[in-house]
């Protein structure tokens, strides 16, 4: 069920009025769960038999963990994280296994690859494995869970089921969620916070994003190969506003809608095409996985505890991997091992070779940054590493300029990207001090974008990180 659907908004509808009538905790818990699960099965309800398999994993391995003998804790634990990374790796990463290691005709390797991906699974196992690492690190009952059986089963499947952010994230880790869960009442909804984050989000997601992916749909073999220079460029420009608009939109209407709940999310995007380092677009972009992976996966490896080699290897892994997270191609790990590279060796320049960048020069750092993100991007677009390099050859190949019929391109691509650009604009102007005209513009800016959702929204769309 997509955020934009006509059925969506039926069921928050129902979901809100039931919610504030039943005030009791527990009442409020089940009318989540069960509109979180309506709302995960409503295209394939078989994919509902997962995630409640997935809850129930949790569950007694939370159970386990909390219940059982100090020295079998860690064994609970271990057992645990285990088997929602074998959930997940069944899942996502056989149909790789089976075209990378078996022939094409067997049967074995076609059994593999024949394997669905259930949408979210990426999100909720990694909720789960917060789940459990949260519970067995909790010392002194402090794990925010409670102790009766019946609280415990509902809590745990409502922070995994959670719907605003089920299927796309945010990720949220435990420590984050549990201590929310408690009777909400309707005077306590920040009505602000909630408008503006749903009116932005829908904004960037059906007008921008919904918009641009028709543009972008272009970049796929063969389609590339006919376009001139200057097309592949404005296309790549365009995707890179796109995949922003369209992971960011998500996000913004996933706080809105758990807002509207009582539930505060942590903000997932904050303005990353404006980085003037790698580390500082990492600290940008998709806050929740990078760090998720921070505290659960480089951490633990070491950090940057164990001397420079040890931190550039624990930042490789966690890239890799972190690229692996987003689907099951190698170009994916290419992407993430690009990503480790560049900040290896700009944590490397920063040991060694320290250099003080003149204050002016920091727009010509961040055009460095948004280029190679941007170009990077292309092994989303195109998961086959051939046909990357295919595109961009051709950048280099083909005509630069074939005709009037490459400005139609280049126009409505900069048209739909102008406001993504004067987003991130914004936000530097009132960065150090929120601006009065800002302050005294902001319920018009708001009317404008609702205005646009109204008039302008392109053809619906799946969420792009939907396939992760």
């Amino acid at each position: 069920m997509l955020f934009t659907s006509s059925e969506f908004f039926v069921l928050l509808a129902i979901t809100f009025v039931i919610y504030y009538l039943l005030r009791k905790e527990g009442h409020q818990k089940l009318i989540l769960i069960i509109s979180s699960f309506v709302f995960y099965a409503w295209n394939f309800p078989k994919l509902l038999i997962l995630l409640c398999v997935s809850i129930a994993i949790n569950i007694l391995t939370v159970k386990a963990i909390k219940n059982g003998e100090a020295s079998k804790r860690y064994w609970w634990a271990t057992l645990g994280v285990i088997i929602n990374l074998g959930i997940l790796a069944f899942f996502k990463y056989s149909p790789l296994l089976g075209k990378t290691f078996f022939a094409e005709g067997s049967e074995f390797g076609q059994f593999l690859v024949s394997i669905p991906l259930p949408i979210g699974i990426s999100f909720f196992t990694f909720q789960g494995l917060s789940l459990v690492v949260d519970t067995y690190r909790a010392r002194n009952n402090d794990d925010n869970l409670p102790e009766d059986n019946k609280s415990l089963v509902e809590s745990i499947a409502l922070y995994i089921g959670f719907f605003p952010q089920l299927i796309a994230g945010p990720i949220v880790k435990a420590y984050e969620f549990l201590p929310q869960i408690k009777g909400k009442l309707l005077k306590d909804i920040d009505w602000e916070y909630c408008v503006k984050q749903l009116i932005l989000g829908y904004f960037l997601k059906m007008v921008i994003a919904d918009n641009l992916k028709d543009h972008t749909f272009w970049m796929q073999y063969p389609y590339f190969m006919e376009l001139s220079g200057l097309n592949l460029l404005a296309l790549l420009f365009g995707y890179s506003m796109q995949i922003f608009s369209d992971f960011a939109g998500y996000s913004l209407i996933a706080l809105g809608l758990a807002g509207l709940f009582g539930y505060r999310l942590r903000d997932n995007f904050m303005f990353p095409y404006i980085s003037s380092t790698f580390s500082e677009f990492w600290r940008r972009w998709h806050i929740s996985l990078s760090t998720f992976l921070r505290e659960y996966l480089y951490i633990p490896l070491g950090g940057n505890r164990k001397g420079k080699v040890r931190t550039y290897f624990n930042l490789m892994i966690t890239m890799v991997l972190g690229g692996f997270w987003h689907g099951a191609a190698w170009s994916y790990a290419v992407w993430g091992a690009a990503h480790g590279i560049a900040l290896a060796v700009e944590r490397l320049m920063g040991d060694y070779m320290p250099f003080n960048w003149p204050k002016g020069l920091r727009f010509i750092k961040v055009i460095f940054i948004f280029s190679v993100v941007t170009l990077l991007w292309l092994l989303f677009r195109l998961p086959a590493f051939s046909e990357v390099i295919l595109y961009v050859q051709q950048i280099s190949l083909a005509p630069f300029f074939k005709g009037l019929d490459d400005l139609n391109t280049v126009f409505f691509i900069g048209m739909y990207s102008l406001p993504i650009l004067a987003y991130h604009l914004i936000y530097l102007l009132n960065e150090k001090e929120k601006r009065k005209w800002f302050v005294s513009a902001e319920p018009v800016m708001y009317g404008a974008l609702l205005f646009f959702i109204l008039v302008n929204s392109g053809s619906s769309g799946s969420f792009i990180y939907f396939q992760f």
